[in-house]
C-alpha cells in the first residue's frame, strides 16, 4: 500500500502541479483583461484540472489505501488524507463539473467586467463607494447604493442554477446539501462552527447595540435626519460589512500623498519578511476591464506569488495591502522542501488570519507614527480614535459575517424559499438595519462570494479570531511587550522569525488546530477576540 500511495503521488503531481500553474496564470490574466476570452481559456482549463479529481479508478485506489490503515508515515498519512478529500469531493457526474464550471466562469466575467450605471453613465465600484462615504444627501446616497445592487438581478438567475447544481453533486456523494459537503472535506464540521457563531453572538450582541446606536446617532446628525430614517445607504457601505468612518480623525488623510507600495515594502522588510521579488510580479493600480477587488494568489506554489490591486491614496487600500501581502508572505514563506501538496497555507482561514492580522495595523497608532513619521502629540490624540475605529470596524463586521454564514447554510438547506426575505430577516437580526420599504430584490447575490466563493466566508471571522490569538501571544510571548511599549511591530525581526518558522514554514503538514496550538499553545478560541474588542 505504502509502494502504491508513493506511485500514485509521482503520478498526480506529474499532471496537476503543471494544470494548477497554468489554471492560476489563466484567472489572473482575466483579472486583469476582463477579456470573454480569457475567461473561456479559464474555464477550460479549470474544467480540466477538476477532471482530474473525478476520476473513479484514482479515487477507488485512495479509497483502498485508506481503509487498510497501513500508511504509517506522518507525511504521507497527511498527504493521503487532502488527497483524497480533493477527490471525494469531485466525484459526481462530469456533465454536472462541466456545467458548474461553465456557469461560474459565466458568473465570475459579469462581475468582473460589470459597472454599475448611475445617472446614465457607469461608474466604477471605487466611485460608488466614495459616493457613499463622502456624500450627505439621501438621494443621492440611495442612487448609488441602489445601483452597486444593480449586478444582483443580473447575476442571480444564474447564480441559482450553480446552487441546484452544486447542490445535486453534493447529494450524490451522499451529503445532505452542497453546504455540509464542503465543510466537511474542508476538516470543519457546520454544526460546530455553528454553535461558535452562536458564542460569537452572545458576546458581541449587546456591545454592538450599543456602538449601533453611537453609528446612528452620529449619522442621523451628519445627515440631518432622524435615526428612525435611517437606510442602508446611510451607513457609507454597500453592505455595512464596515464601520462608518464616524470618529474625529479621517486616517484617510494620512495617505492622501503617501506612495503605499513603499510603505508596505519597508515595513515587511522591517519584520525579515522581504516582499521585493512579490511586488514586481503584482499588478497594483487600475486598469480598464480589470477586476475590482484584490486578491493573492500563489501561482506555482515555487514562489510565484502575485498580489492584484486597485490602488488608492486612502486607508482602506493601505490595509488592502497589508492584507494581501499578508496572504503573500505566508506563502513565501512555506517550507519548499515539502511535498507539493503540502506546500500550501494550512488551512484558508488560517492565511486569512495572517492577512487580517497585517491589515489591522492601518487603524494602530504606533504603527502609524513609525510608518509616517508623526509627532509624539498626535499619536496621543489619535490613539482612542484608532483603538475605536477598530473595534467598531471589527463588531461591525462580526455582525455582517453571521448574516452571510446564516444566510448561505440556510439557502442550501432550501434554495427554493423566499431569498430575497431571508436576506432582509437576517440583516436586521444581526445588523440592526431595516429593509428599504417595498424592496424586494436578490440583493445577497450582488455580494461576489456567495456566487463564487461558496460556504467560504465564514472563515473571515475565524481568520479575526485567530488574528487576535496572534496578537496576544506575539506581544506577550515572542516579544515581551508590556501595555505601554510600542506595538507597531516595525524593525521586530522575531515576528517575522516566528511567523516564518513557527507557523508560515509547515505548510499543511499538520490539521489547522494542531498547527495553531503548535503556534500559539492552545486551539483555536474566541477569548482573545473577546478581550481585544469586547471586554
Amino acid at each position: 500500500m505504502r509502494n502504491e500511495l508513493v506511485d500514485f503521488i509521482v503520478k498526480y503531481e506529474s499532471k496537476v502541479a503543471e494544470l494548477e500553474k497554468q489554471c492560476c496564470l489563466a484567472n489572473y490574466n482575466a483579472s486583469l483583461s476582463g477579456k470573454p476570452e480569457d475567461f473561456e481559456k479559464s474555464a477550460a482549463l479549470e474544467l480540466e484540472y477538476n477532471k482530474i479529481f473525478a476520476n473513479k479508478e484514482d479515487f477507488a485506489l485512495l479509497e483502498e489505501i485508506k481503509n487498510s490503515n497501513t500508511i504509517k508515515e506522518e507525511v504521507l498519512q497527511r498527504y493521503l488524507y487532502l488527497v483524497h478529500n480533493k477527490y471525494a469531493g469531485n466525484q459526481y457526474d462530469e456533465e454536472i463539473l462541466q456545467k458548474i464550471q461553465e456557469i461560474s466562469s459565466k458568473i465570475e466575467q459579469k462581475y468582473s467586467t460589470y459597472r454599475a450605471e448611475l445617472n446614465g453613465k457607469q461608474v466604477t465600484d471605487n466611485e460608488i463607494e466614495k459616493i457613499l462615504t463622502d456624500s450627505t444627501d439621501s438621494v443621492e446616497l440611495q442612487a448609488a447604493w441602489e445601483a452597486s445592487k444593480q449586478i444582483g438581478s443580473i447575476v442571480n438567475k444564474d447564480m441559482l442554477e450553480l446552487v441546484n447544481l452544486r447542490n445535486k453533486a453534493a447529494q450524490s456523494l451522499g451529503y445532505n446539501n452542497y453546504f455540509e459537503k464542503s465543510f466537511s472535506l474542508n476538516e470543519q464540521n457546520a454544526d460546530e462552527i455553528e454553535k461558535l457563531f452562536d458564542e460569537l453572538d452572545e458576546l458581541t450582541k449587546d456591545e454592538f447595540a450599543k456602538i449601533k446606536n453611537n453609528i446612528d446617532t452620529f449619522l442621523a446628525a451628519r445627515l440631518k435626519i432622524d435615526k428612525s430614517e435611517l437606510k442602508p445607504w446611510h451607513y457609507q457601505e454597500r453592505f455595512f460589512q464596515h464601520s462608518p468612518a464616524i470618529f474625529s480623525v479621517d486616517l484617510d488623510k494620512y495617505f492622501e500623498d503617501k506612495d503605499l507600495v513603499k510603505i508596505t515594502r519597508n515595513f515587511f522588510d522591517s519584520i525579515n519578511l522581504n516582499i521585493d521579488d512579490l511586488l514586481e510580479k503584482s499588478d497594483l493600480f487600475e486598469k480598464e476591464g480589470k477586476y475590482q477587488h484584490a486578491y493573492c494568489t500563489n501561482i506555482d506554489r515555487s514562489g510565484d506569488i502575485r498580489v492584484l490591486c486597485n490602488l488608492k491614496n486612502n486607508s482602506r487600500w493601505m490595509g488592502t495591502m497589508l492584507h494581501e501581502f499578508g496572504h503573500a508572505v505566508y506563502d513565501k514563506f512555506i517550507n519548499p522542501d515539502l511535498p507539493w501538496e503540502l506546500r500550501t497555507h494550512v488551512h484558508i482561514f488560517a492565511t486569512e488570519a495572517i492577512a487580517m492580522f497585517f491589515g489591522r495595523l492601518v487603524y494602530n497608532a504606533d504603527w502609524l507614527k513609525q510608518t509616517l513619521n508623526l509627532l509624539d502629540e498626535e499619536v496621543k490624540n489619535i490613539k482612542e480614535t484608532c483603538d475605536n475605529s477598530l473595534k467598531y470596524d471589527q463588531l461591525v463586521f462580526s455582525r455582517w459575517a453571521q448574516v452571510v454564514f446564516r444566510f448561505e447554510k440556510a439557502m442550501y438547506a432550501n434554495p427554493n424559499q423566499d431569498l430575497n426575505a431571508l436576506w432582509w430577516t437576517l440583516v436586521e437580526k444581526y445588523q440592526l438595519v431595516k429593509k428599504p420599504e417595498g424592496r424586494n430584490e436578490p440583493d445577497y447575490a450582488a455580494k461576489i462570494h456567495i456566487a463564487l466563493y461558496p460556504a467560504y466566508y465564514h472563515n473571515y471571522l475565524l481568520g479575526e479570531l485567530l488574528a487576535s490569538q496572534f496578537y496576544y501571544y506575539v506581544t506577550e510571548k515572542v516579544l515581551n511587550l508590556g501595555k505601554e511599549d510600542d506595538k507597531s511591530f516595525y524593525n521586530k525581526k522575531d515576528l517575522g522569525g516566528y511567523f516564518s518558522n513557527l507557523f508560515f514554514n509547515y505548510g499543511a503538514f499538520y490539521s489547522w488546530n494542531e498547527l495553531i496550538k503548535k503556534a500559539t499553545g492552545e486551539k483555536l478560541t474566541p477569548e482573545y477576540y473577546a478581550r481585544q474588542f469586547i471586554r
